[in-house]
């Protein structure tokens, strides 16, 4: 037990706040249940989705300031191609959505090894540039989902209080995340955002890593654009406030700003708690004005800290 607590503590601690923000939740609304719980599931689940993206990354040692627009891209392009199509067309129009979003981080951690800017500054052109094609793709909010893939998200399974956008997120995240964790992929990515003078010296492979990482923040977030339009049912080719929401959530989460630290499910449990904490300020009808205001200090607050803490740790 000791063990597991010292390995685990931070995200033990994450998951007693996020029941207390569950029970504060319905004291102040006692009539929060299963459908509360769903329409806070299908909110979280593009947050989500970024959060996994950027994790990825900030274990390897970067960020990606473009997660926000790769997810636009995504979003537009499967609407667009949904649009009016049957179930096999849009299944494929799925499978594309993702290969794209792979080929967008791809790119990006490519320009990054080759050019040898920094991180971000490149993923900051780069956030205009997936904006721009977001736009060119649809210029205004359109397009459809698929049906099928509105229906996965919407509604409970098994049991009432199960919603089905959180088993879509824990089983999106364990094919992804619990085979690459432990295979040689991983360890690579977590040495080179550790030390990567001494990843080097072992053997890893700097460049195809740091590629591979950035292709893997590409994956996550097509997965997020998908679930924004299954929520929404339509594609909006504006990126939503998804960059500062995910870092908060990553440093929160236990993931050490500068690499090598951490996994997904703190910035998982994290991003829910963020969550909450709107939805709660919302319940008690707090001017929407000054919600973004609170969330925006917890955000900057919490960022700051793991800033700090970062720095601490490399001197």
């Amino acid at each position: 037990m000791t063990r597991l607590f010292g390995k685990h503590g931070w995200v033990i601690g994450l998951a007693a706040l996020l029941a207390l923000l569950f029970l504060f939740t319905r004291l102040i609304q006692p009539g929060f249940g299963a459908s509360g719980l769903d329409s806070l599931a299908r909110a979280t689940l593009p947050f989500a989705f970024a959060t996994a993206a950027m994790a990825v990354v900030v274990i390897a040692g970067g960020i990606d300031l473009s997660v926000a627009s790769m997810m636009a891209v995504a979003g537009v392009t499967a609407a667009v191609l949904m649009d009016g199509a049957g179930t096999g067309f849009s299944v494929f129009a799925v499978v594309l959505v993702l290969g794209l979003g792979l080929v967008m981080g791809a790119i990006n951690g490519a320009l990054i090894v080759v050019t040898k800017v920094p991180d971000i500054v490149v993923t900051l052109a780069m956030l205009f540039v997936w904006e721009g094609t977001a736009l060119l793709i649809l210029n205004a909010p359109g397009g459809a989902a698929a049906p099928w893939l509105r229906n996965i998200v919407v509604g409970s399974v098994i049991f009432p209080w199960l919603p089905k956008a959180f088993v879509v997120l824990l089983i999106c995240l364990a094919v992804v995340w619990v085979p690459l964790r432990r295979s040689k992929l991983g360890l690579s990515i977590y040495a080179i955002g550790s030390n990567e003078l001494a990843a080097y010296r072992s053997g890893v492979a700097i460049g195809r890593t740091r590629i591979a990482a950035y292709a893997l923040c590409g994956l996550f977030a097509a997965m997020g654009g998908l679930a924004l339009t299954s929520a929404t049912g339509i594609g909006e080719p504006i990126p939503g406030p998804y960059l500062m929401a995910s870092v908060a959530a990553v440093v929160l989460g236990g993931v050490v700003l500068g690499g090598g630290r951490g996994a997904l499910l703190g910035p998982i449990v994290a991003v829910f708690i963020l969550r909450l904490v709107r939805m709660d300020l919302t319940l008690l009808s707090v001017d929407p004005n000054i919600t973004t205001i609170v969330e925006g200090s917890i955000m900057v607050a919490v960022v700051m800290l793991g800033g700090i803490l970062a720095a601490r740790a490399r001197s």
